[in-house]
């Protein structure tokens, strides 16, 4: 049986997303430090001005939040267990990568959390699509932003 208190549930998906968000915008080249150093780093021809990021991220968001809750709302089962699962990894997984990056200004670790990162979303999009194939359609997105579009 479906869940039925489906708009309060997704208020707090769009609130736990919102969060992590917010955790990793904590970190984000506000700081002079953090600015000069970004500014400093040899970036490809490719990277989006910066006033970019905002918008495609509050969409990403909102497709992540709508994705959890989607799968959420569908019957208990172990598909859909380890779904909400990897979901909440990478949400988590997320949110660090901004921490490392920017906090911390390690770029080599954070390219080992993008590599997991990356890892969780294809993860989950595939356990997604065995319970709603419209959140694993959500997330599709979120993995383009890695470069690569095609899922096997």
């Amino acid at each position: 049986m479906k869940r039925s208190n489906g708009w309060l549930a997704l208020l707090g998906f769009g609130a736990t997303v919102a969060a992590a968000g917010w955790l990793g915008a904590r970190y984000s080249p506000r700081d002079l430090r953090t600015r000069l150093w970004y500014k400093r780093l040899e970036k490809p021809s490719y990277n989006p001005p910066n006033y970019v990021f905002p918008i495609v991220w509050a969409s990403l968001y909102s497709l992540i939040a709508i994705s959890g809750w989607r799968v959420w709302r569908e019957e208990d089962s172990p598909e859909r267990a380890r779904a909400l699962r990897l979901w909440a990894m990478q949400l988590a997984t997320n949110a660090e990568w901004t921490r490392l990056f920017f906090g911390e200004h390690r770029p080599r670790l954070a390219l080992a959390n993008v590599v997991s990162l990356e890892s969780m979303i294809v993860s989950y999009i595939l356990a997604a699509k065995d319970v709603d194939s419209t959140s694993a359609a959500c997330f599709v997105p979120y993995r383009c932003m890695g470069g690569i579009c095609n899922l096997a």
